[in-house]
This record gives C-alpha cells, sequence and structure tokens, in this order.
C-alpha cells in the first residue's frame, strides 16, 4: 500500500494505475461505516484509492477542528487490512496552498438543511471532493447514505461539471440498536449514548406511517418530532425533514424518491441522520442499512 502526501504524487500514481480505480474520500477516524465504503469498492474495482483528510474549509466558526479524533496509524493498518493500494494523506498546505481562493458553491442545495445550520459547509466539502476527483481521476467514487444532503450535494456537481465519475452510494451502517456509526459518536457520554438510538426510532415511525399509506408530509414531520422530543436528553432539534431527496425541496404529498432527515444536539456532538422512502429502484448499493453487531459505548 503506497502512503503519499504530495498532490502531484498521487496524481502521477493514479494515471498510471490498472483501471477502474475506486476512491473513498474520509477524514479519518474510521469505523465500520467507512470500513463498508473500501469493501464495497473494493469489490468494485481494479485499483482502489482513499484519502484521509480533516478538511478545515467544511468547519463552522462554532465547531471545533482542533478537536476533531484523529489517528492515522491506526486508519492506515485498518485500510492495508481490506487492500486499499493508495491512500492520499496531504496537509492542508497541500490541498489549499497560499493565494488559494477558488470554490464550488452548489447554490440551493447546500444551503438547506444542514446549509442553513452549518455556513460555508458544503461550499468546503464541494471544494475538497472536486479537487480530489482532479487529482486522482476515479472512475467511482463511495459515499454513505447516512449523510444524505453530502451525497446529494455532489451527486449534483458532478451532474453541473459534467464530472467523469460515478457516484455510488452505499447504505448507512448502524450499531444493533440504530445508531447511525459517526466518528462524532465518540463525544456521547454514557448517558447520551443510551439515549441516542431515539434519533433512528423517530426515523422508524416515519417510515411505519408511509408504509401505512401516510403521505401527508406534514403530518410525517409533525408525528417524527413528537418522538424526538420524547428524549430529554436532546438539548435541540434542529430540523426534521421530508424532502425530495435529490433538490431536497420540502414536500407537502410524499412521492417519488424522499428522504426524511433530522438533525438534534444530544451533549456535545450534533446527530444528524435519514432514511429513504421509495417504491423506486434505490440509487444506492443495496436496499437496506447495514448492521454491525453490539452497540458502542460512545465508541467510533
Amino acid at each position: 500500500m503506497q502512503v503519499l502526501q504530495n498532490r502531484r504524487q498521487m496524481s502521477r500514481a493514479c494515471r498510471s494505475a490498472k483501471r477502474p480505480l475506486g476512491l473513498v474520500p474520509t477524514m479519518g477516524a474510521l469505523h465500520e461505516g467507512h470500513m463498508a465504503l473500501v469493501k464495497q469498492a473494493r469489490k468494485d474495482n481494479s485499483t482502489l484509492a482513499a484519502t484521509i483528510f480533516v478538511n478545515p474549509s467544511q468547519f463552522g466558526p462554532q465547531e471545533d477542528l482542533s478537536a476533531y479524533p484523529r489517528d492515522l496509524e491506526r486508519d492506515l493498518a485498518l485500510l492495508r487490512e481490506e487492500g486499499v493500494d493508495l491512500v492520499f494523506t496531504p496537509s492542508v498546505e497541500e490541498i489549499y496552498p497560499p493565494g488559494f481562493n477558488t470554490w464550488v458553491d452548489v447554490g440551493g442545495l447546500g444551503d438547506r438543511l444542514e446549509g442553513a445550520h452549518r455556513s460555508g459547509h458544503f461550499r468546503g466539502v464541494a471544494t475538497v471532493v472536486a479537487k480530489l476527483f482532479n487529482i486522482i481521476g476515479p472512475d467511482r467514487a463511495y459515499f454513505g447514505q447516512k449523510d444524505g444532503q453530502q451525497s446529494a450535494v455532489i451527486r449534483k456537481m458532478v451532474r453541473d461539471l459534467d464530472l467523469d465519475v460515478e457516484v455510488v452510494m452505499v447504505p448507512t451502517v448502524r450499531d444493533s440498536d440504530g445508531l447511525a456509526l459517526s466518528s462524532r459518536n465518540a463525544y456521547l457520554t454514557e448517558e447520551q449514548r443510551r439515549a441516542a438510538p431515539v434519533v433512528y426510532r423517530a426515523l422508524q415511525l416515519a417510515q411505519r406511517l408511509w408504509q401505512e399509506g401516510i403521505t401527508d408530509g406534514s403530518w410525517i414531520r409533525s408525528e417524527t418530532r413528537l418522538v424526538l422530543e420524547s428524549e430529554g436528553l436532546i438539548e435541540r432539534i434542529d430540523y426534521v425533514s421530508v424532502a425530495n431527496a435529490e433538490t431536497l425541496e420540502e414536500l407537502d404529498i410524499v412521492k417519488g424518491r424522499v428522504m426524511v432527515s433530522v438533525a438534534v444536539q444530544l451533549g456535545k456532538p450534533r446527530l444528524i441522520d435519514n432514511i429513504i422512502l421509495s417504491s423506486e429502484p434505490s440509487i444506492s448499493q443495496g436496499g437496506h442499512d447495514l448492521p454491525v453487531g453490539p452497540p458502542s459505548q460512545g465508541g467510533m
């Protein structure tokens, strides 16, 4: 496994690699959710590249970039074990050299939901992903459904800029109690960790209502919010959304491919999650979230 920090060296290595080439972009602090992306990409491609880069431009002024968990040696060991061929671990200066001031802004789509609460977040995400696509030139790039809005932003960027890369969605990986895996789960106390599955229970209720034939978007939002409000440890509900999965426009009537998404503040971490409601074929690889075993107590 080659580990490279220089963007030109990484670009040369990828250009000479056997095709197809798959890419799994990460910010490190790898967990089973990331590894599900890696395993799917390993199956699909002759060459597999991963990136580990904690991207400062997607952190807001109230978010602690320095506190984001980092363990490069552990991450590299996990990637090596799964047969990754190339790993790009650039410095901030390598990605954003002095004088850098060109940004990718997916207007509208990046301003809703997470974008409304984290100003500039998706501009940072879209810019770094566009740069990684340019440096690495993947045939396929793999993202998790857990970050549903991020995936929608990247798909739109790829369409709008005519980028020659297939965006592959991989189902959310969950602990046995339903909590979606996230590097930020490490910030939860034991008490908060026990409360956290309420987020998935709220989404399950939305799914159940839809399966029972309820298509009133306002009703589904209201009932989903009530479940979240029942958990006293939740300090704030930022949003409960029932929206078109591609445009993220809120729906009065649930039809087509719909994403129900929520964001809550539970102690230090802000938890986000979503579920797809659709009778149409999924654009994801596979159709269901993936369980990984017993719940971790505050682990990643």
